[in-house]
């Protein structure tokens, strides 16, 4: 596990590296911080009498001598009207409902491992036929495939419906004040509608943040506990004084950005672990949800290779700007959209490049032409020009659009703020080179 997160995350930096991303601190879950912070959340939670003891079934690989968590395990999902047949062990990524592993038709055990007599061979075609790193640790993986069954385990569960009070508290006055989006807010509904559960937060696996208790020692938090103190951990790494972001909601606001999968998680879990600390956490008052990318006629999928994803983006020598213009004016905010190749070839053609590249490459010409037939790479003075009607026609309707563009801003809407600049270039344009000639 270890070699599988420094690969990635050397893969992942190196993406973002080259998208023109960068972060204060760009870190990791594996870290004395984040062990520290999660067992003292876990702790106050257990003293606060939020968490309880029970035992439930879980899915145990023979072949693999362990319990499966829930990605580790894949088969047909119980939906009525799905049959999914590569539902995972916590959702179906077709229909979206959440799933127990025990809930799966025909579970397969999904857990990879290494086959230590391909590595030596491979590690040669690595040097020699200059092979990926990524490629020779993929391909040194074979799945288990074997049939689990299941057996009975003790837990420790978090009591959402206990915490229902003050995390609906929270849920009704940040969803307003943070402006939450439509679907952020119906994902979290359908959560409270469906009736809050206990939460397991235990799981029975050898990586993780492992469980400070004595009967339970040989167990690590689930990853949905674990992963969001990361955000809390990752800061500590970056600096001691932590706890005057993470503890001060009177100063400090968060916003976060996720997709519609992962919203529960950061609505209703998170906050519910916060809040039952009794301590004065900042919670997330503004998050920003998109519904799904789809990919040409199918949906992403690094596992069935569907897609196309960071390091491929990286090989295709399309320039940033490119990919950066297309994924943000092609964000699904309200509805799922579609990536298609086709598509980024005809926005790059007749957006960037044949409106406002052409508009830009069109004025800094004229600039740069020597004085008399331009300005000699000079922009002069331009006294009266406010008196001039289709220069103040122009100077009202590009203020105008970069109001609406500071708004859609501000409340993280990027379809809208998109328009207004391909207006302003299409407007000065028509204004330059058409209805005025100096």
């Amino acid at each position: 596990m270890s070699i599988m997160l420094e690969l990635y995350h050397v893969i992942h930096k190196e993406v973002y590296e080259w998208f023109g991303i960068s972060f204060d601190e760009f870190g990791r879950t594996s870290t004395p911080q984040q062990t520290e912070i999660c067992q003292d959340i876990f702790q106050k939670l257990l003293d606060n009498n939020w968490l309880t003891e029970n035992t439930i079934q879980q899915l145990y690989c023979s072949a693999c001598e362990r319990f499966l968590a829930d990605r580790f395990v894949e088969g047909t999902c119980p939906t009525n009207g799905c049959n999914y047949d590569s539902a995972r062990g916590d959702q179906c990524e077709k229909c979206g409902k959440l799933l127990n592993p025990t809930e799966l038709k025909d579970p397969r055990c999904k857990v990879l491992h290494l086959n230590y007599f391909l590595i030596a061979g491979m590690a040669m075609l690595t040097i020699f036929w200059n092979i990926g790193l990524e490629d020779f640790i993929l391909s040194s993986l074979q799945a288990c495939r074997n049939t689990p069954y299941i057996r009975d385990t003790d837990h420790f569960f978090l009591e959402l419906p206990l915490l229902k009070d003050k995390l609906e508290e929270y849920i009704n006055t940040m969803s307003v004040a943070g402006s939450w989006s439509q679907n952020a807010i119906q994902a979290t509904n359908a959560w409270l509608k469906e009736g809050l559960k206990s939460r397991c937060i235990t799981r029975d696996l050898k990586w993780g943040v492992p469980v400070p208790h004595e009967k339970y020692k040989d167990k690590v938090f689930y990853v949905w506990f674990d992963v969001p103190i990361g955000y809390v951990s990752i800061t500590a790494c970056h600096t001691p004084d932590w706890e005057k972001w993470w503890k001060n909601p009177e100063n400090v606001e968060l916003y976060q950005f996720m997709g519609k999968d992962n919203v529960p998680f950061h609505t209703v879990m998170f906050p519910s672990m916060l809040l039952g600390t009794g301590e004065n956490w900042t919670l997330m008052k503004t998050i920003s949800v998109t519904e799904y990318l789809n990919y040409e006629s199918g949906k992403f999928s690094k596992s069935k290779g569907i897609g196309v994803f960071g390091n491929d983006a990286k090989e295709t020598k399309i320039p940033i700007e490119v990919w950066r213009y297309y994924l943000l004016t092609n964000r699904p905010e309200v509805s799922d959209s579609l990536f298609t190749w086709y598509d980024l070839q005809a926005k790059l053609n007749s957006e960037l490049l044949n409106n406002l590249g052409n508009f830009i490459n069109r004025v800094l010409s004229f600039v740069a032409k020597p004085a008399g037939q331009g300005y000699a790479s000079l922009i002069p003075d331009a006294p009266g020009a406010e008196s001039h009607a289709l220069t103040s026609a122009l100077a009202d309707k590009v203020s105008k659009h970069v109001e609406q563009y500071i708004e859609a801003l501000e409340k993280l809407y990027s379809e809208l703020f998109n328009t207004p600049q391909y207006s302003i270039s299409a407007v000065s344009s028509v204004l330059r080179f058409s209805s005025y000639t100096p």
